[in-house]
Order: C-alpha cells, then structure tokens, then sequence
C-alpha cells in the first residue's frame, strides 16, 4: 500500500497519485546529483510495475531493497513472465504508448497488432527515440550525468516535487548556471559507407569535445545520433567521429 509515496520519495517524478493506466518516466539519483537509474513506471491500482534496462534489474532491486525500511511495499522481478511492447499510436513523450504483456499473450498480441498496423523492430524504435532527443541510460547517460544536460527536467524530472536524493544539484544548476555539457542532436554525411559506432569521439578543430550516445539511420532524415558535448562547442561547428562529419542541432533551451 506504501508503494507509491516510497517511490516518490526516492525517484524525481512526483507520483504519489499516479493515475493507474498511466505511464511516467523518473529517475534515481546519487547523492551528487548523477543519474543512476532510468525508470518507466505504470501503476495498476495495486501494483506499481517499473521498465528499465536489463543490465539495471539486479542493480534496481538491490538498492530498492534497501530502500524499504518499515513500508509495506514488496519488490518482485517479474522479467521473465512480463514484456514490455510498443503499442500502436503516435509516439508520446516517453517513447510510448506502451502496453505491459503477459509472455503467455505475447504472441497474440503481437499477431493482433499486426492484423492492422506493421511491426518493427528495436532499430525503428530507436531512430524515433533519437529523432525527438530523448536520452537513454547507458548510452547517452555516462558515470557524470546529471539530469539538467540531458534534457530531462520537466519530463522525468518533476520540478514542483519535494525532496529527493540529488534534488540540490539539479536545482542548483538550474537555478544558478548551465550543466558543462548539452545533449545535441546530430546530422552525420551520408554518403559515407561505414558510420561511426555508439560511443565513438566527436572532435572540434582536432580536440575532443563529446561522444556519440546513440547513432541511427532515420526513414526522414538519415543518419542521426544523439550525442553529449561541452556545451562551449560552438552550435555551427563541424564535428568529427571516426572520419565523418556531422552538424549539430541544439535540443535543450539555452
């Protein structure tokens, strides 16, 4: 019964009355203000069930675990009885809609949704994702991250919420300066062959000034990668990574 104030407590979304239905993203943050965990999260009226990485489950249920204290809450995994798909629609501003699907359904769900719209796979998926800038830990999120250069406040960070752990540091920059680096989006040649890999280098005038988080191929606008820089780079430059040229476009207000 607790689930929905202790997660409020310990993430940057404000969800102690999340509509159940109703997908959110948060985050969960060190003491430093770095971003720690990326969460998707949907509330069924008793159970809150959260979305994140693979490689984040074993880390996640240990810290909530943690976290508990004295709360009625219990922590389940509930990764290999439950899937996550990308439902039909317009895409929302967490990369939805999503619908969270028993693995016994998922083949008819999957052979009803292509009854009227077509499939695609993760790379589509992900093109669209770098397209509207949306930043994804473990690609664009490094060790340093903080939630002001990734263009995450407002969104997965909810700014009227109370305390919660990092809270000053987000508040701080947002308040009193700029973070040190910006989430950009680039446009890389395409009329070279090879395409640099997600993390390579990006150079200004031959110095270093970020990485790539994530590279795809658009249906629209071809290749495109979300990269993190020193937010000094100047907006017009030229950037290299791995021998191809890309230009950037800003995505966080300046």
């Amino acid at each position: 019964k607790d689930r929905l104030t202790w997660l409020h407590a310990l993430t940057t979304q404000h969800l102690e009355k999340l509509t159940p239905g109703d997908w959110q993203e948060g985050l969960i943050l060190d003491t430093q203000g770095h971003i720690v965990e990326q969460l998707f999260l949907v509330d069924d009226g008793s159970t809150t069930w959260i979305h994140t990485e693979a490689q984040r489950v074993e880390p996640l249920i240990e810290y909530l675990e943690k976290m508990k204290f004295m709360l009625d809450v219990q922590v389940i995994d509930q990764s290999n009885n439950y899937a996550v798909l990308r439902a039909a629609g317009a895409a929302d501003d967490i990369g939805g809609p999503y619908a969270l699907v028993p693995r016994g359904e998922l083949a008819d769900t999957v052979t009803a949704f292509n009854k009227a719209h077509t499939q695609v796979g993760i790379w589509a998926l992900e093109a669209l994702r770098v397209a509207q800038g949306r930043a994804r830990l473990l690609f664009e999120v490094d060790h340093k991250s903080i939630p002001n250069e990734l263009g995450f406040l407002n969104k997965a960070v909810h700014m009227q919420k109370g305390c919660y752990r990092g809270q000053e540091t987000v508040a701080k920059v947002f308040n009193l300066g700029q973070p040190p680096r910006k989430l950009v989006l680039l446009h890389l040649d395409g009329s070279m062959v090879a395409m640099p890999e997600n993390g390579a280098k990006l150079y200004h005038n031959e110095k270093e000034v970020g990485y790539i988080g994530t590279l795809a191929r658009h249906y629209e606008l071809g290749p495109i990668a979300l990269a993190v820089i020193k937010r000094n780079t100047p907006p017009d430059a030229v950037l290299i990574a791995d021998g191809v040229s890309a230009t950037m476009e800003e995505l966080l207000p300046k």
